[in-house]
């Protein structure tokens, strides 16, 4: 992904964490259009600033002088200022739904639940009767074998809270199938190592979580010293299951996550969850085989299960269930979650208005029908017709590179060829709408319908297992601003929301739009052969077709990047880990390369002058560099640190020229200026 906006899951609640997603700077009204920026805006730029000396600063420094970061938000960069239009736009349309007469069951739908959501006074009064009837039916519970029992249940209307995951994927041996999975879950804070690193920093959040989950555990109804001990406990047993869990680097290797095997080889290894009836209970009979992503984690999850008490045990499930559902819960307790997973891991300062709350809980349960309001409003034939051309151009410079690579040998240039031309480029929006007409919508039941979406949803997962796979899905709704690209389907995704302006500005000449939303694409096309997506062939399927010299020379050039990245701090004495970021790296290096190359090649008949005091070269990278102006707090970036595969904006974009010899030419860079390395890094 080219940003750090998270895809729609398949959770029914809208996660803790992500209230410090995407949220946006309060507005007096919806809007009625959506605004215009332009792709190259003269105004971000610092001109007192060499842009041989830091190009990013040079390209960004007026953006960052004049977009202080909002209350309510952890980062603000051009994507963030971009959904935050989006969604005010969504507004307006949600209002309009919510408010007229007549109207189609799909805006029934999305205007319903958005007025649920906005009914705080309903919501208040509620408090926590929402969660009442799971807790009561967690208290009871005297039985280990009963508790385990219920674990079926639970995690079918909150996937991946309670110790693990399940659901369907596409089974990487066979890409044209859809398994069951079994994966890692159970864990309330961002990452395994927030459980396992001894500096202050993480000490300090450990006690700020205990204290979080005491607080939630006493509006749910528990007395101030038992939730002070079940916090102590709940803690320690996250704890235990962090430790087994793999790495974020350990997780971009694929191999390791793949551990296809029979339910009874699953029972034999992991026997205390009787699998069988866990599986019914999600929906799944006669399953036979599926995935185990993290065989390690299950048997940590056994030990838990069976030394653990079960009050203990208990306290664990009761704080997951509220955990979880506290930001669709009364006021105390959305207060509650805010104040520790934004404000004190992210630094915001201010909870997100209730409208854009209410539009990302609508996009996130109902995005094809939202988005098929947004599409209709906002996105042409000729936005996506040009699109499409763009992503051919640069296809075809990706294949020019490998052809002239003179380290890659014939035999894995023929298998490189024959992947790119196989890849689907998806602009926009699905080709067919997702199917809403068996979920139900009520106006004044918010909580009700939270619960329904996500039932809506895990039926839908589980229903693809044993079918084909469906490769017309999207992962992404339609507004939202980021684009992806997916291994196994083998496919380019760029929604709608991302294909706007200032990222893609139709009034705009090619060059700042190719070196914006070409260098995208190019960064999409060249996940699939990131260190990550190299690992899938043509069909999407898990299989080594490079030669191990090919592989070996492609892992040299690799480690140039990682090397020159891991020199840059984050914050304090914080450096990238550049292990874990290393293929977003290669992709915005390689993708913005291919992006220069197809620009150069689809106005190779045109005689470009220069525009505003720039030439078109300079043009093509102010328009690369000013995606990713930013302004980020220190604690948002200590988290981005810790779990973000992107590096921060600055290294994305100083790191890249540095390794680009046309970038030294348009700008007259001279050798021994900071943005001219003596050896540039070249993977493509």
């Amino acid at each position: 992904m080219r940003n750090l906006i998270t895809s729609v899951c398949a959770c029914f609640l809208l996660a803790p964490a992500a209230l410090a997603q995407q949220g946006n700077p309060a507005q007096p009204a919806p809007l009625a259009a959506m605004p215009y920026s332009p792709s190259l805006d003269l105004a971000s730029v610092d001109r007192g600033v060499d842009p041989c000396a830091d190009f990013y600063k040079f390209s960004c420094g007026g953006w960052m002088k004049n977009n202080p970061i909002p209350a309510d938000q952890a980062r603000w960069d051009v994507y963030s200022k971009l959904a935050n239009e989006n969604q005010q736009f969504l507004w307006g349309i949600l209002e309009a739904d919510a408010k007229a007469e007549a109207r189609t069951p799909t805006q029934q739908k999305v205007g319903d639940y958005f007025a649920a959501c906005m009914d705080t006074a309903t919501i208040d009064k509620l408090g926590a009767a929402p969660v009442r009837p799971t807790l009561d039916a967690i208290d009871p519970i005297r039985d280990r074998k009963a508790l385990i029992a219920y674990l079926g249940p639970l995690n079918r209307h909150v996937p991946g809270t309670f110790f693990f995951d399940a659901g369907s994927t596409q089974d990487p041996g066979d890409s044209s199938s859809v398994i069951a999975e079994i994966s890692a879950g159970g864990l309330s804070l961002p990452d395994r190592d927030y459980y396992l690193k001894t500096d202050p920093k993480s000490e300090e959040i450990r006690k700020a979580y205990l204290v979080y989950v005491q607080r939630i555990l006493t509006l749910s109804g528990e007395p101030a010293a038992k939730a002070r001990k079940d916090a102590a406990t709940i803690l320690g047993i996250e704890t235990e299951l962090a430790r087994a869990s793999l790495t974020r680097v350990e997780r971009r290797d694929p191999y390791k996550q793949y551990h296809k095997m029979t339910v009874a080889q699953l029972e034999a290894q992991s026997p205390v969850v009787r699998w069988p009836d866990y599986l019914r209970a999600q929906g799944l009979e006669n399953i036979t085989t599926l995935n185990v992503a993290q065989p390690a984690f299950q048997k940590a999850v056994d030990h838990v299960l069976t030394e653990e008490s079960i009050d203990n045990l208990k306290a664990y499930l009761r704080f997951h269930v509220v955990t979880t559902a506290a930001p669709s819960l009364s006021a105390p307790f959305e207060q509650a979650a805010f104040d520790f997973y934004s404000r004190q891991l992210r630094g915001v300062q201010q909870l997100p208005p209730r409208w854009k709350r209410c539009v990302r809980q609508v996009d996130h349960g109902l995005g094809e029908a939202l988005g098929q309001e947004f599409v209709a409003r906002t996105f042409s034939p000729q936005t996506k017709q040009k699109t499409l051309l763009m992503a051919d151009q640069i296809e075809q410079a990706m294949q020019s590179e490998i052809d002239h690579l003179d380290w890659m040998s014939p035999a894995t240039k023929r298998e490189a060829t024959r992947k790119l031309h196989t890849i689907r480029n998806k602009i926009g929006y699905p080709d067919k709408w997702r199917d809403y007409s068996k979920l139900e919508i009520k106006r004044g039941d918010y909580f009700g319908n939270v619960l329904r979406v996500a039932d809506f949803e895990t039926a839908r997962n589980f229903a693809k297992v044993g079918k084909p796979v469906d490769r017309d899905e999207w992962q992404m709704s339609p507004p939202t601003v980021n684009a992806y690209y997916d291994s196994q389907m083998n496919d380019v995704n760029f929604p709608a929301g991302v294909l706007q302006p200032p990222l893609y500005d139709p009034k705009m000449d090619d060059a700042p739009n190719y070196g914006d939303t070409g260098s995208t694409i190019g960064h999409e096309l060249t996940h699939g052969f990131d260190d990550e997506g190299r690992q899938f062939d043509a069909e999407g399927n898990l299989k080594d077709w490079w030669t191990q010299t090919d592989a070996k020379n492609f892992e040299d050039r690799i480690n140039c990047l990682r090397d020159q990245f891991a020199n840059y701090v984050v914050v304090d004495d914080i450096h990238i880990n550049s292990k874990l970021t290393s293929g977003e790296d290669v992709a915005d290096l390689g993708g913005t390369l291919i992006a220069y190359m197809a620009w150069q090649k689809a106005t190779e008949a045109q005689r470009l002058a220069p525009v505003d005091g720039f030439t078109p070269d300079q043009r093509f990278f102010i328009g690369f560099a000013q995606w990713a102006c930013e302004n980020t707090r220190e604690a948002n970036s200590r988290l981005q640190a810790a779990t973000d595969p992107h590096s921060p904006g600055f290294a994305r974009i100083n790191g890249i020229v540095t390794n680009m010899p046309e970038f030294a030419t348009a700008f007259g860079c001279k050798a021994g200026q900071p943005m001219v390395k003596a050896k540039a890094c070249k993977v493509w």
